[in-house]
């Protein structure tokens, strides 16, 4: 987990424990609770999308669309160049795309049992696990591809009350829109540079 992402579970974890402070108390509306939980959700999202465009802009577009790295590899010695691939652990010198970072993050999350959970979703997804699936997440993409604009809402699941929060998930770089629209499972081919390709989901209990 990067300190970005490690300070926004911290965060969170702030924020969570006002929140349970908020249901202690009579007094306390409910849109305090979810105001609570908005701002909580936004500062995790401004703490990932940073890392995100770090990762996409200032080092793998970096290293391989404008330094053009070189890497040789160590058993036929030849000369490749440093790539961005999907299965980049089985082969020399690729890296881990964008949308890896963050999932291979968000499995770190997971396994802190904060409650705090991240996935990337989209209406064109290239793996057919990462579209929606509650009628949440379907409202929300709707809303942040037509508008651009961050969805809130809550749902319940398996007797839980959980904040969700929807954020458009924008093409940063070159690199963002080459992976998609050359990627034989893509069923969009036409993305360009800041176009909204899905929403960035966080969820986390109430």
């Amino acid at each position: 987990m990067t300190r970005r992402s490690w300070w926004a579970a911290a965060l969170l974890a702030l924020a969570c424990a006002g929140l349970a402070g908020c249901n202690r108390s009579e007094a306390a509306p409910r849109e305090g609770e979810l105001a609570w939980a908005r701002r909580t959700a936004d500062m995790v999202q401004a703490a990932l999308a940073a890392d995100r465009a770090v990762y996409a802009e200032d080092i793998l577009q970096r290293l391989t669309m404008v330094q053009k790295i070189q890497v040789v590899d160590p058993e036929s010695g030849e000369a490749r160049p440093l790539e961005g691939r999907e299965d980049w652990k089985s082969e020399h010198g690729k890296l881990p795309l964008p949308a890896q970072v963050l999932r291979m993050g968000a499995e770190r999350v997971l396994m802190s049992e904060s409650g705090l959970s991240y996935v990337l979703l989209s209406p064109w997804p290239i793996n057919k696990q990462n579209r929606a699936r509650t009628a949440e997440e379907t409202r929300g993409l709707d809303r942040v591809v037509g508008s651009r604009k961050p969805h809130y809402g809550t749902e319940v699941l398996d007797g839980k009350t959980y904040f969700v929060a929807i954020y458009p998930d924008v093409a940063v770089s070159e690199a963002c829109v080459t992976c998609h629209n050359q990627h034989r499972d893509s069923p969009r081919r036409d993305f360009k540079v800041d176009d909204v390709m899905g929403g960035l989901v966080i969820r986390f209990p109430l």
